[in-house]
């Protein structure tokens, strides 16, 4: 082998501020990045596949619903992680896009809310002791999604100073 870039790392064991299951659209990364540091996360296992969410909520087959699931408790065993933050995002293409709502952004909304709670339901079910965020990032902010009628912005608290947030009701 031969060197080819040096960096400096902790190369101890650490324990995982979360672990986040994601898509890997380009389009989103910056957000979530952004979105992770101002939440504190700095250590952070990165779960990162094509429709994030979606395949814990309506995955295309038993495997991919298998594979997130051993990634979520590897995570758990391997560095302790207690909170987990599950993301879907507008115009995903694992979901047909926006198109496959006809342009429709609250149809949108609305559907990746429902698959984000069956996604949250799953992991807790499955896992005791974990925390279960679930978020939905369009392309102009990051918001958290709960169980009454409508998303909400993330913790202002904890985003204060970035136009990224909004509150959607």
């Amino acid at each position: 082998m031969r060197k080819v870039f040096h960096f400096d790392s902790a190369a101890g064991p650490y324990v995982a501020d979360a672990a986040v299951l994601c898509c890997f659209d380009h389009r989103i990364r910056m957000a979530v990045q952004k979105f992770l540091k101002k939440q504190g996360i700095e250590r952070a296992d990165m779960i990162i596949v094509a429709g994030g969410a979606k395949t814990l909520a309506s995955p295309r087959n038993d495997f991919e619903q298998d594979f997130i699931l051993e990634q979520v408790r590897m995570s758990i065993r391997l560095h302790q992680t207690a909170r987990v933050l599950v993301m879907s995002h507008s115009d995903c293409a694992t979901y047909g896009g926006l198109a496959h709502f006809k342009g429709d952004r609250d149809a949108e909304a609305d559907h990746h809310r429902a698959e984000l709670l069956r996604a949250m339901d799953l992991l807790t079910t499955s896992f005791a002791n974990i925390s279960v965020e679930p978020y939905f990032v369009n392309f102009d902010g990051v918001w958290q999604v709960n169980d009454a009628d409508h998303l909400k912005s993330a913790p202002q608290s904890k985003l204060s100073g970035t136009a990224a947030v909004r509150k959607f009701a």
